[in-house]
């Protein structure tokens, strides 16, 4: 006989308290708020945190979408899709805009979010004063003092070393002009993605059992010195090679007929729709 499972793979008990402090999350944004973290069954730095607000928020009505780097298809992607689906019967779609709740991993979809949507982001590390202090006790007296000192030295030190900042990836953030944050492993791309984004920002650090957020409509400004601005990867002058976008994320490639270096949407959901488009395009082009 086959085993009886909660509705979302939790207890109610458990949902509960993990929503208590998604909305703690909500009233102080960017605040890390402690959760009690529970056993998944997949390991935990592949997704926990985001998964466990999935769960917790996620109704019969709702409709689905996982994204890993971009990909819809990647393997943490379809494993996640894969649990959520079996234990609760929503729907599943790759298309952004059909989405209730989008939980993602280092991306933010190319298509605009709307007020109602949600998106989930996993978070392996939420601290964004880590690389400068190992105590947890004292980040936590920094966060609450507004003493984010040793994260702007760790710019300057870059800017000193490379003569630019050199965050790749998860450059802080400094939330509606009080918290600093880890915005997860987003590229720089995508921080200005949050700010006053009209859906609901969850971000979930399974392992390090913190839960935060950025509600709608709330100011988001990265990091950076006025002499030194902020800057994202720059894609100028390239385009995806199978639908043409431009002005988007794109991922490096090499052909491997030509060897020349060429450019791809990382978005597939994104590039997918283009394409559909051309393809729609033509095809009334034909016919007119």
């Amino acid at each position: 006989m086959k085993a009886k499972t909660h509705f979302a793979f939790f207890d109610e008990g458990s949902k509960k308290e993990i929503r208590r402090a998604i909305m703690k999350a909500v009233a102080i944004p960017g605040y890390q708020v402690p959760f009690a973290s529970r056993e998944m069954p997949i390991a935990r730095g592949w997704g926990t945190g985001g998964l466990q607000i999935t769960l917790s928020i996620i109704g019969k009505a709702d409709v689905l979408k996982v994204i890993d780097q971009g990909a819809d298809e990647s393997v943490n992607a379809v494993n996640i899709k894969k649990l959520v689906q079996e234990t609760t019967g929503v729907e599943l779609t790759d298309q952004t805009e059909d989405a209730d709740i989008i939980q993602s991993r280092h991306r933010i979809p190319e298509f605009a979010l709307t007020k109602e949507q949600i998106i989930v982001l996993q978070v392996p590390e939420p601290e964004p004063l880590r690389k400068v202090e190992a105590r947890e006790y004292m980040t936590k007296r920094m966060h609450s003092e507004d003493d984010y000192s040793g994260v702007w030295l760790m710019l300057f030190e870059q800017i000193m070393k490379y003569g630019k900042t050199a965050t790749a990836a998860d450059h802080p953030v400094y939330v509606n002009h009080r918290y600093v944050m880890a915005p997860s492993p987003i590229p720089r791309f995508d921080n200005a993605k949050m700010h006053h984004s009209e859906a609901l920002i969850l971000l979930g650090a399974g392992r390090e059992k913190k839960i935060y957020a950025v509600p709608p409509y709330t100011n988001v400004e990265s990091l950076a010195f006025e002499d030194y601005p902020f800057t994202v990867e720059s894609f100028e002058g390239e385009h995806c090679h199978l639908c043409g976008s431009t002005a988007i994320f794109l991922d490096e490639l090499i052909d491997h007929q030509t060897g020349k270096t060429i450019y791809q949407c990382n978005d597939t959901s994104h590039c997918m729709d283009q394409l559909n488009k051309k393809e729609k395009a033509e095809v009334q082009t034909s016919y007119a």
